[in-house]
């Protein structure tokens, strides 16, 4: 009976350090395979490569068929297999046999995250391929020249999805920062909006530093989708530098002129003074002549 008190603490104790454990988040299981809606893709190959794009939104089963006509010489039996990012993918050999003139090769993947996307291809005996590319609708509208921004001012950044394509689940910003992305949310220099399948970034009051990249990301459920745009950020006097310089060459010039003028003018002003100085030319050509016959007749 004396022991009973000290097993009683004991066993509060050790309640008590066993509750005081830090307990990590709950993980929530992950979707079953089973439990996934299957998407069916079917294409048919009639010559040797073909590339067929597949969109997807939201994880699920893919069942991915090539119906591939064959060649002249149709053989009895080929061997199919299946590859993933150009690698071949294991256990996927099999025999496939002609039915009605045609090979038929299929294969359910189960596509639940972002790596699983990418370039699915089913090859028939290395004669012919397939290429499926899983991806999440891309943003069509791309801008390859920089948006140009004044110091002070304010910039407004767009992107779009096509209105034929499904709307994102959400947009986010990012802006890269060396080799990352940083994120942007709504702060005192950056306004977000979001109208279904367009975005927008305002950036106030922008300095040569918000010069760089920036991407939109265009949110599903299975993966993103983006785009970059590039923001140039300059002083009101770099689009005045070609001119600056222009301006700066013909005052140049107009000076070397006017230097050249005033030296040739002094010089020719010099040599009309120096002709008007000499006594030998000063003579009349008249007097000259009568002083000569003169002298003739006295001799």
């Amino acid at each position: 009976m004396k022991l009973l008190p000290i097993n009683i603490l004991l066993t509060l104790a050790t309640c008590r350090l066993t509750s005081s454990e830090t307990v990590g988040p709950t993980l929530m299981p992950l979707t079953s395979a089973s439990a996934l809606p299957t998407n069916f893709k079917r294409v048919h190959l009639t010559g040797k490569n073909k590339v067929e794009n597949v969109e997807l939104l939201n994880p699920a089963n893919l069942s991915l068929e090539c119906i591939w006509t064959g060649n002249q010489n149709k053989q009895p039996n080929i061997t199919g297999f299946w590859r993933k990012g150009g690698e071949e993918i294991q256990d996927s050999r099999v025999p496939v046999a002609p039915e009605n003139q045609q090979y038929r090769l299929q294969r359910v993947f189960n596509i639940v995250s972002e790596e699983h996307l990418g370039n699915y291809t089913c090859v028939f005996d290395n004669e012919a391929e397939l290429d499926f590319i899983l991806a999440v609708p891309r943003i069509g509208e791309k801008r390859e020249k920089p948006i140009v921004s004044y110091v002070g001012d304010f910039v407004v950044l767009t992107c779009k999805m096509e209105e034929t394509k499904p709307v994102p689940r959400t947009w986010n910003w990012f802006k890269t920062n060396g080799t990352d992305k940083e994120q942007l949310f709504e702060a005192q220099r950056y306004d977000i909006t979001v109208i279904g399948h367009k975005t927008k970034l305002k950036v106030k009051d922008v300095s040569e530093a918000d010069s760089g990249v920036y991407h939109c990301a265009a949110v599903y459920n299975i993966s993103a989708s983006t785009s970059k745009l590039h923001l140039k950020v300059i002083t009101i006097w770099e689009p005045l530098k070609p001119f600056l310089g222009i301006l700066v060459e013909v005052v140049i010039l107009v000076t070397a002129i006017l230097i050249y003028e005033r030296s040739h003018s002094k010089k020719k002003e010099a040599e009309a003074n120096g002709l008007n100085a000499d006594p030998k030319n000063t003579q009349p050509q008249g007097e000259d002549e009568e002083s000569t016959s003169v002298r003739q007749r006295k001799t």
